[in-house]
C-alpha cells in the first residue's frame, strides 16, 4: 500500500509490495525495494536505495545518496546523513528516556560513513563523519569523526585517513 498523501520526487521507484504511510517525502531517483515499510513523517533524500525488508520508522530523516542492504531497521526520530552505506541486518535501536515525560533516545549517523553487516547501534549513541563500523559490531559508545571501530562491544581500531 502506498499512501496518496506523500511527496514524491522525480524518477522514484517504489516496489508494489512496499508499504508507505502518510506524510512521507521521498527525493528524486530513490528506489524502495519489496517489503520495505516507510512510516509516517519520514523524509528520504535523493538517490537513496533500500534493498528489501527495511523498516524506516516515524519521522526518520535520511540524507542524499544513502543506501541500505536488506533487513535494516531505523528507529523513530533517527537521523542518517548523506553518502552513508549501510549493509544488511543493521538495527538502530531506541529506548524510552526513563525521566517522566521524556522522549525516546535514538542515535545519529553522520555523512560518509560505512556500516558493515549485522551491526547494532545502541540507543542514544552517535557515529561521526567518515567512519567505518565493522561487521557484527555493537556500538555502545559515541564514535568520533574519522575512526574505524569494530567488535562487540565495538572499540576503536584506528583512524580512518
Amino acid at each position: 500500500m502506498i499512501s496518496k498523501k506523500i511527496k514524491l520526487g522525480k524518477n522514484v521507484e517504489i516496489h508494489p509490495l512496499a508499504y508507505i504511510e502518510d506524510n512521507v517525502t521521498i527525493g528524486d531517483n530513490t528506489k524502495i525495494g519489496p517489503f520495505c515499510i516507510v512510516r509516517k513523517g519520514a523524509v528520504i533524500g535523493m538517490n537513496c536505495k533500500f534493498t528489501a525488508y527495511c523498516e524506516i520508522r516515524e519521522n526518520v530523516i535520511i540524507g542524499n545518496n544513502t543506501s541500505f542492504g536488506s533487513r535494516c531497521t531505523i528507529s523513530a526520530n533517527a537521523k542518517i546523513g548523506s553518502n552513508v552505506s549501510i549493509k544488511y541486518s543493521f538495527v538502530l535501536t531506541d529506548t524510552p528516556n526513563l525521566k517522566e515525560g521524556g522522549n525516546k533516545e535514538v542515535g545519529f549517523i553522520a555523512d560518509n560513513t560505512l556500516i558493515g553487516a549485522s551491526v547494532t547501534l545502541m540507543p542514544g549513541f552517535n557515529i561521526g563523519k567518515n567512519c567505518i563500523i565493522g561487521a557484527c559490531s555493537q556500538v555502545r559508545n559515541n564514535v568520533p569523526d574519522n575512526e574505524i571501530w569494530y567488535g562487540s562491544p565495538a572499540k576503536f581500531f584506528k583512524a580512518n585517513k
